[in-house]
């Protein structure tokens, strides 16, 4: 991505997690994990709606760590249809964030990945920012954001999203009184929004 990523290896349940890690100027604020896309429809850690939210950190002085789901790439294992990834998820953390503040993102399934991390997560440390883009909750149980994480959480949706329609992401926000960003517009990748995408986050990250 640029001069500042790393190529790392950490260490899942199934075998060897292929991770990128990107440092900002200066001091980090403290330490991003990033989930990408659905595994089974070419989602990687290199999609750019996923870069776009690793350069909004770094830009609001993040380390950013993203990461290829098990059988992405490098990564050893295959696809868990959420479970395992969640706590692959979880070992990243463990791995590069055991302690200091920490932002939890997402993209798509990535969205629905990260948010069970962030529940069992939630339980024993405090989380400082939270971003799902395209949140997931057409076709699988995206877990609740808990209420003391709403004023810290940035769910953004594309208006003509066609992937995961608006209408499931209002019916998954709704019973929680979780306020939803709806790009105008905007498909499930963003195409031709991504700076829009990016100021949005980085507008939440210095809020």
């Amino acid at each position: 991505m640029n001069s500042h990523t790393q190529k790392i290896t950490l260490l899942g349940e199934a075998g060897h997690i292929e991770a990128l890690r990107d440092e900002p100027e200066g001091a980090p604020r403290g330490m991003a994990i990033v989930a990408h896309p659905h595994p089974l429809f070419g989602g990687t850690m290199d999609n750019k709606v996923v870069q776009t939210l690793a350069r909004a950190f770094v830009q609001c002085g993040w380390t950013v760590v993203r990461f290829n789901f098990r059988g992405v790439g490098a990564s050893a294992g295959s696809h868990d249809a959420g479970a395992g990834e969640a706590r692959d998820f979880l070992r990243v953390v463990d791995q590069v964030a055991l302690q200091g503040p920490l932002a939890i993102a997402g993209f798509s399934f990535g969205s629905f990945v990260a948010s069970h991390a962030l529940a069992e997560l939630g339980l024993h440390r405090t989380i400082d920012k939270v971003v799902f883009v395209g949140t997931a909750a057409q076709r699988f149980t995206v877990a609740p954001i808990a209420p003391d994480l709403h004023d810290k959480t940035l769910v953004v949706h594309g208006e003509q999203d066609d992937t995961v329609s608006l209408a499931s992401v209002m019916d998954w926000a709704r019973p929680q009184s979780l306020p939803v960003t709806v790009v105008p517009g905007g498909d499930h990748f963003f195409h031709g929004q991504l700076p829009l995408l990016k100021n949005l986050v980085v507008r939440h990250l210095q809020g």
